[in-house]
């Protein structure tokens, strides 16, 4: 049997909300699925409480209104506070990214999240409401 994932875009207002709203869409209230892109990535792979098998779909409703939240201006911000804890090698790399971002280029966290559920669940699996 599929299970479905409901992500409220409405509630995802920047990054830290959407790790509160994904942690509890899958493991309920006060749910742990990754705080970070790449624990994310972790997270749904298995064993964090998506089906071992990979019979699930997460359903993101309002998810333009995510992805606005989640726009190059959040985005700027995230990789900013994350080059400020990064290793010093990785801190340039970090750095340039944002300021790509303040300019509107590049890829959105909206983007990589979506990516990264494609890439670690297969097609199908995302559905974009």
């Amino acid at each position: 049997m599929t299970v479905t994932y409901v992500i409220d875009g409405s509630r995802v207002t920047g990054p830290e909300r959407f790790w509160d709203v994904i942690g509890e869409a899958v493991n309920g209230p006060g749910g742990y699925f990754g705080r970070n892109l790449d624990a994310f990535a972790d997270c749904l792979s298995g064993g964090m409480g998506t089906p071992d098998d990979g019979d699930f779909v997460i359903e993101w409703r309002d998810h333009a209104r995510s992805a606005r939240a989640l726009g190059h201006e959040e985005t700027a911000r995230y990789l900013h506070r994350l080059a400020g804890r990064a290793h010093a090698s990785n801190r340039p790399g970090l750095l340039a990214e944002s300021a790509r971002a303040s300019q509107g280029l590049g890829p959105t966290l909206f983007d990589r999240l979506v990516e990264i559920i494609q890439d670690r669940t297969g097609p199908g699996t995302l559905r974009l409401l």
